[in-house]
């Protein structure tokens, strides 16, 4: 299965993408330095071709959500190698927290019929391969704090996100 990386600059840096014909594998937030997104994009895949064309109408989608717009992603086609069920479910269920609403580890692991696995929630959050498309960023701690975000920026990142978000 071939996979294609696409980089290009949102108004909050550089952003990647790296899928295959089935559907996206990673996304890399935005970062400044466009060496930065190429090195993650390539960590696992190092025999993935770059293409400008891949990927472009989600290209287009997540320069919009970075310039302020509102932006729907649930119907992106996500690649599910390497993920168990248990991640699935949960991602399944996280993708349909709209834009700008939050929920917190308590409540995402009652939506995907596992009230008692919010710790494993968290687990599932630092893993997640796909920030953005599948939106860690609104999961929050039960007391309305941010909680941690393991990707680019860290919680500086998730602020700034739920902050967009909730401007609109």
């Amino acid at each position: 299965m071939d996979h294609q990386y696409n980089l290009f600059k949102t108004h909050w840096g550089w952003f990647g993408l790296l899928g295959n014909d089935r559907g996206l594998i990673r996304t890399c937030l935005p970062v400044a330095h466009k060496e930065a997104v190429h090195s993650r994009m390539l960590s696992d895949f190092p025999s993935a071709e770059q293409s400008k064309k891949a990927f472009s109408a989600l290209q287009k989608a997540i320069e919009d959500y970075y310039k302020g717009h509102p932006v729907d992603f649930r119907d992106v086609a996500v690649c599910p190698d390497g993920f168990s069920e248990f991640r699935r479910t949960i991602s399944t269920a996280l993708k349909t927290i709209s834009y700008g609403k939050t929920v917190s580890y308590t409540q995402l692991a009652v939506l995907a019929g596992s009230p008692k696995a919010a710790r494993a929630i968290g687990t599932v959050m630092a893993q997640n391969p796909l920030p953005l498309i599948i939106p860690c960023h609104r999961v929050i701690k039960a007391d309305g704090t941010p909680g941690l975000f393991s990707t680019a920026g860290g919680i500086g990142t998730k602020i700034r996100m739920l902050e967009l978000e909730k401007s609109i």
